[in-house]
């Protein structure tokens, strides 16, 4: 067996994302089914150091995993040839600074989004990566997901006819932390931390869009900070300076309108945290992050409003759910994977640094809209 062995450096584990989603669920699950094999007879094996600010969390993941070796000093391991992969899943603040040391140190890069805290330096990031010849990735990671997929395989059997419109539904109560300890940290409530939902999810909007149903063209956008105070990890009150919630409708090509919900100050009655309703002139479906739901034109009933009675009709029993046809890994798993073949035999990968600057754009236009109170364009970058 010709073993492909791929040196990481993963930076910013420490946090939530980055110790569930890539080092536990992605990197290390890698590891422990044998590498990412490519055939009968070649396999791809991740060889992964972690970095980060706090030896004691570094070592507590390195005793919870198969992986051993852990360092906070960032510069020795860019200076280390062996590594030919830089991941960063820190907070956006300290990414482009970390990224560009990793390009001058001759590293191919892969990172969570947002990529930058500015359009003009994620743009940089990609143009660099670009011109020193590096190969380039962001997560996308909802691409992957079984919901999700499910509703792109509908699209390629063209079950939907023209495609009208998309709804997406996103969110959840995040506690204060007043009496319940709240379930995400308190800079994702601090603008001067990079924090805000509008950053944090139009980057994801951007991708699902751009990848199923067209390219966005234009924004309308509106924020708020629905609870103004909430409490840090240290029990201290703070002022909430970043929205909580966002409200946004987006034009894309084919005259598709999508709209999207999301917020961290909302009750879920909904199939899932996220769901999506696309509707098109043949047909519908409903997905959420694992499931979807369908409703074909021969199946839709026809409501009569009447608001004196009882309604008559069981609207949710006219859907049929969509059977498991294929196995879904982890969807960030999944794209690692991806990537690593992409880095090992050059395999495609469009989710590069460009398209992370897209979904900064995106999140740009969308607090623009909102301050000015209009529909903003999307050029192209």
């Amino acid at each position: 067996m010709k073993t492909h062995t791929v040196g990481i450096i993963m930076n910013g584990v420490t946090g939530r994302m980055g110790t569930n989603q890539h080092l536990l669920r992605s990197i290390n699950a890698i590891i422990e089914q044998g590498g990412v094999k490519i055939s009968a007879d070649e396999v791809i094996m991740p060889d992964p150091i972690l970095v980060g600010r706090n030896a004691t969390k570094l070592e507590a993941l390195c005793n919870q995993t198969s992986i051993k070796k852990f360092t906070t000093d960032l510069d020795s391991v860019l200076a280390d040839p062996s590594y030919q992969v830089y991941f960063d899943a820190q907070v956006t603040g300290r990414r482009a600074a970390a990224i560009k040391k990793a390009i001058l140190a001759g590293k191919h890069i892969y990172c969570e989004k947002p990529t930058g805290t500015t359009t003009e330096e994620a743009l940089e990031l990609y143009e660099l990566a670009t011109k020193a010849g590096l190969k380039n990735g962001v997560v996308q990671d909802k691409l992957w997901l079984p919901g999700m997929m499910k509703l792109k395989r509908l699209m390629e059997s063209g079950f939907f006819g023209k495609i009208l419109s998309v709804r997406g539904e996103f969110g959840y109560w995040v506690f204060e932390g007043t009496s319940i300890p709240a379930q995400r940290p308190s800079w994702n409530y601090r603008k001067e931390d990079d924090g805000g939902i509008i950053v944090d999810m139009l980057c994801h909007w951007r991708y699902v869009l751009d990848n199923l149903f067209g390219k966005v063209k234009a924004v309308s956008c509106l924020g708020a900070t629905h609870i103004p105070e909430r409490i840090d990890e240290n029990g201290k009150p703070y002022h909430c300076t970043a929205d909580d919630a966002c409200y946004a409708t987006f034009e894309l090509e084919g005259d598709v309108i999508a709209q999207f919900n999301s917020s961290w100050t909302v009750r879920v009655r909904r199939d899932d945290l996220l769901t999506l309703q696309v509707d098109g002139t043949h047909g519908s479906a409903v997905a959420g992050l694992r499931d979807c739901y369908i409703q074909h034109y021969g199946n839709t009933p026809k409501p009569v409003w009447n608001p004196d009675i009882p309604q008559p009709i069981p609207f949710f029993e006219g859907w049929s759910k969509v059977p498991e046809q294929e196995n879904h890994d982890n969807a960030f798993k999944a794209q690692w994977e991806l990537f690593l073949k992409h880095i090992v035999k050059d395999e495609p990968f469009p989710w590069d640094l460009k398209a992370g600057a897209r979904g900064v754009q995106l999140a740009e236009k969308g607090i623009e809209s909102w301050e000015k109170r209009q529909w903003v364009p999307i050029e192209e970058l």
